[in-house]
Protein backbone atom coordinates (compact mmCIF):
# COMPACT_ATOMS: atom_id res chain seq x y z
CA UNK A 1 0.00 0.00 0.00
CA UNK A 2 2.74 2.53 0.53
CA UNK A 3 4.29 1.78 -2.19
CA UNK A 4 1.78 2.30 -4.63
CA UNK A 5 0.80 5.84 -3.26
CA UNK A 6 3.90 6.51 -2.57
CA UNK A 7 4.15 9.28 -5.34
CA UNK A 8 0.85 10.58 -4.43
CA UNK A 9 1.86 10.92 -0.79
CA UNK A 10 4.85 13.13 -1.76
CA UNK A 11 3.26 15.78 -4.19
CA UNK A 12 3.20 17.75 -1.81
CA UNK A 13 7.04 17.83 -1.32
CA UNK A 14 7.31 18.38 -5.27
CA UNK A 15 9.02 21.98 -4.50
CA UNK A 16 11.47 20.37 -2.04
CA UNK A 17 12.23 17.89 -4.60
CA UNK A 18 12.95 19.84 -7.75
CA UNK A 19 15.58 22.25 -5.29
CA UNK A 20 17.47 19.43 -4.47
CA UNK A 21 17.65 18.07 -8.22
CA UNK A 22 18.09 21.88 -9.25
CA UNK A 23 21.08 21.98 -6.61
CA UNK A 24 22.30 18.43 -7.15
CA UNK A 25 22.56 18.99 -11.03
CA UNK A 26 25.26 21.40 -10.94
CA UNK A 27 27.31 19.23 -9.81
CA UNK A 28 26.79 16.13 -12.01
CA UNK A 29 28.95 15.60 -15.00
CA UNK A 30 28.57 13.76 -18.08
CA UNK A 31 31.01 10.71 -17.06
CA UNK A 32 29.64 10.38 -13.63
CA UNK A 33 28.60 6.76 -12.45
CA UNK A 34 25.84 7.56 -10.29
CA UNK A 35 24.14 5.92 -7.16
CA UNK A 36 21.07 6.74 -6.06
CA UNK A 37 20.79 4.91 -2.29
CA UNK A 38 16.91 4.59 -0.85
CA UNK A 39 15.55 5.71 -4.90
CA UNK A 40 12.05 4.94 -3.90
CA UNK A 41 10.00 4.75 -7.41
CA UNK A 42 12.98 6.51 -8.92
CA UNK A 43 11.74 10.29 -9.33
CA UNK A 44 15.35 11.49 -8.48
CA UNK A 45 17.01 8.79 -10.48
CA UNK A 46 15.11 9.77 -13.58
CA UNK A 47 15.57 13.00 -12.62
CA UNK A 48 19.48 13.17 -13.26
CA UNK A 49 19.73 10.34 -15.81
CA UNK A 50 20.21 12.92 -18.89
CA UNK A 51 23.31 14.62 -17.26
CA UNK A 52 25.51 11.48 -16.31
CA UNK A 53 26.57 8.28 -17.85
CA UNK A 54 25.20 5.42 -15.22
CA UNK A 55 22.40 5.50 -12.37
CA UNK A 56 21.88 2.86 -10.16
CA UNK A 57 18.65 3.05 -7.97
CA UNK A 58 18.83 1.15 -5.07
CA UNK A 59 16.05 0.45 -2.35
CA UNK A 60 15.02 -2.19 0.11
CA UNK A 61 11.25 -2.12 -1.21
CA UNK A 62 10.45 -4.31 -3.72
CA UNK A 63 7.04 -2.99 -4.34
CA UNK A 64 9.15 0.49 -4.52
CA UNK A 65 11.61 -0.71 -7.30
CA UNK A 66 8.81 -2.39 -9.57
CA UNK A 67 7.16 0.61 -9.64
CA UNK A 68 10.38 2.62 -10.71
CA UNK A 69 11.10 0.28 -13.43
CA UNK A 70 7.66 0.61 -14.75
CA UNK A 71 8.98 4.06 -15.35
CA UNK A 72 11.72 3.39 -16.98
CA UNK A 73 11.56 4.40 -20.83
CA UNK A 74 13.31 1.80 -23.53
CA UNK A 75 14.17 4.43 -25.19
CA UNK A 76 15.15 7.16 -23.25
CA UNK A 77 16.55 5.42 -19.85
CA UNK A 78 19.02 2.95 -21.26
CA UNK A 79 21.50 4.36 -18.29
CA UNK A 80 19.60 3.76 -15.40
CA UNK A 81 19.56 0.39 -13.76
CA UNK A 82 16.83 -0.33 -10.40
CA UNK A 83 17.22 -2.64 -7.97
CA UNK A 84 16.47 -4.11 -4.91
CA UNK A 85 18.73 -4.01 -2.39
CA UNK A 86 20.67 -2.77 0.24
CA UNK A 87 23.60 -0.81 0.51
CA UNK A 88 25.94 -3.24 2.04
CA UNK A 89 25.27 -5.36 -1.09
CA UNK A 90 28.75 -7.15 -2.10
CA UNK A 91 27.83 -6.57 -5.88
CA UNK A 92 28.51 -2.88 -4.84
CA UNK A 93 32.26 -2.37 -5.36
CA UNK A 94 34.53 0.13 -3.39
CA UNK A 95 35.29 3.27 -4.84
CA UNK A 96 32.31 2.54 -8.11
CA UNK A 97 30.87 5.81 -7.95
CA UNK A 98 31.34 9.71 -8.64
CA UNK A 99 28.49 10.90 -7.09
CA UNK A 100 26.10 8.99 -4.25
CA UNK A 101 22.48 10.46 -3.70
CA UNK A 102 20.49 9.37 -0.28
CA UNK A 103 17.70 11.90 -0.78
CA UNK A 104 15.07 12.00 2.45
CA UNK A 105 16.52 8.67 3.71
CA UNK A 106 19.19 8.95 6.39
CA UNK A 107 16.91 9.43 9.51
CA UNK A 108 15.33 6.66 8.74
CA UNK A 109 18.17 4.19 8.92
CA UNK A 110 18.67 2.36 11.76
CA UNK A 111 22.61 2.89 12.17
CA UNK A 112 23.55 6.20 10.51
CA UNK A 113 27.03 6.63 10.91
CA UNK A 114 27.81 2.93 9.86
CA UNK A 115 25.74 3.69 6.45
CA UNK A 116 27.92 6.75 5.36
CA UNK A 117 30.87 5.36 6.20
CA UNK A 118 29.52 2.60 3.59
CA UNK A 119 28.60 5.65 1.34
CA UNK A 120 32.19 6.93 1.69
CA UNK A 121 33.99 3.54 0.71
CA UNK A 122 31.51 3.46 -2.66
CA UNK A 123 33.00 6.93 -3.24
CA UNK A 124 35.79 7.42 -5.62
CA UNK A 125 38.33 9.82 -4.10
CA UNK A 126 37.25 13.23 -4.28
CA UNK A 127 33.56 11.80 -5.10
CA UNK A 128 30.35 13.94 -3.60
CA UNK A 129 27.81 12.67 -1.18
CA UNK A 130 24.71 14.51 -2.03
CA UNK A 131 21.51 14.55 0.55
CA UNK A 132 18.53 16.47 1.74
CA UNK A 133 17.20 14.89 5.24
CA UNK A 134 14.13 16.60 6.93
CA UNK A 135 15.59 17.75 10.68
CA UNK A 136 12.70 16.99 12.61
CA UNK A 137 15.06 17.75 15.92
CA UNK A 138 14.71 21.57 14.38
CA UNK A 139 10.87 21.42 14.19
CA UNK A 140 9.69 19.81 17.09
CA UNK A 141 9.82 22.71 18.76
CA UNK A 142 7.88 24.71 16.76
CA UNK A 143 5.22 22.24 16.02
CA UNK A 144 4.55 21.70 20.00
CA UNK A 145 3.48 25.66 20.06
CA UNK A 146 1.06 24.80 16.85
CA UNK A 147 -0.40 21.31 17.46
CA UNK A 148 -1.82 19.39 20.36
CA UNK A 149 -0.39 16.21 21.72
CA UNK A 150 -3.20 13.86 20.30
CA UNK A 151 -2.75 15.87 16.67
CA UNK A 152 1.47 15.10 16.83
CA UNK A 153 0.65 11.53 17.58
CA UNK A 154 -1.43 11.45 14.36
CA UNK A 155 1.05 12.81 12.77
CA UNK A 156 3.65 10.59 13.85
CA UNK A 157 1.94 7.67 12.46
CA UNK A 158 0.51 9.28 9.15
CA UNK A 159 4.75 10.59 8.33
CA UNK A 160 6.39 7.70 10.24
CA UNK A 161 7.86 10.03 12.48
CA UNK A 162 9.06 6.83 14.50
CA UNK A 163 12.62 8.17 12.68
CA UNK A 164 15.24 10.11 14.52
CA UNK A 165 15.09 13.40 14.88
CA UNK A 166 18.04 15.03 13.44
CA UNK A 167 19.39 18.51 14.45
CA UNK A 168 21.21 20.42 11.81
CA UNK A 169 24.23 20.77 14.01
CA UNK A 170 23.91 16.34 14.42
CA UNK A 171 23.62 15.50 10.83
CA UNK A 172 26.55 17.70 9.92
CA UNK A 173 28.64 15.99 12.91
CA UNK A 174 27.56 12.32 11.04
CA UNK A 175 28.94 13.95 7.87
CA UNK A 176 32.28 15.26 8.59
CA UNK A 177 32.38 12.12 10.96
CA UNK A 178 32.01 10.03 7.91
CA UNK A 179 35.17 11.74 6.26
CA UNK A 180 33.72 13.72 4.43
CA UNK A 181 34.02 17.96 3.84
CA UNK A 182 31.14 19.43 3.59
CA UNK A 183 31.07 22.41 0.46
CA UNK A 184 27.48 23.39 0.44
CA UNK A 185 24.81 23.15 2.77
CA UNK A 186 20.99 24.74 2.65
CA UNK A 187 18.10 24.85 4.85
CA UNK A 188 14.85 24.60 2.80
CA UNK A 189 11.33 24.70 4.53
CA UNK A 190 8.39 23.77 3.77
CA UNK A 191 5.76 25.30 6.03
CA UNK A 192 6.49 23.77 9.02
CA UNK A 193 9.24 21.53 7.41
CA UNK A 194 12.35 21.59 7.71
CA UNK A 195 15.14 19.90 5.42
CA UNK A 196 18.98 20.17 5.22
CA UNK A 197 20.25 19.73 1.45
CA UNK A 198 24.00 18.66 2.02
CA UNK A 199 26.48 18.20 -0.56
CA UNK A 200 30.06 16.60 0.72
CA UNK A 201 33.60 15.54 -0.58
CA UNK A 202 34.75 12.79 0.00
CA UNK A 203 37.92 13.11 2.11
Amino acid sequence: MIASNYDESEEPFRDIHRKNLKKTKKYLNPADVVLDFGCGTGNQSLGVAGDVKEVHGIDISSKMIEIAKIKLDPDKNQNIQFTQTTIFDERLKRGSFEVIMAFNILHYLEDTPEVIQRINQLLKPGGLFISSTECMGEESKKLSRCFSLGMLFIMSKVRMLSAKFFKFSELEDLIFNGNFQIVEKEKIKLRHLIFYFIAAKKI
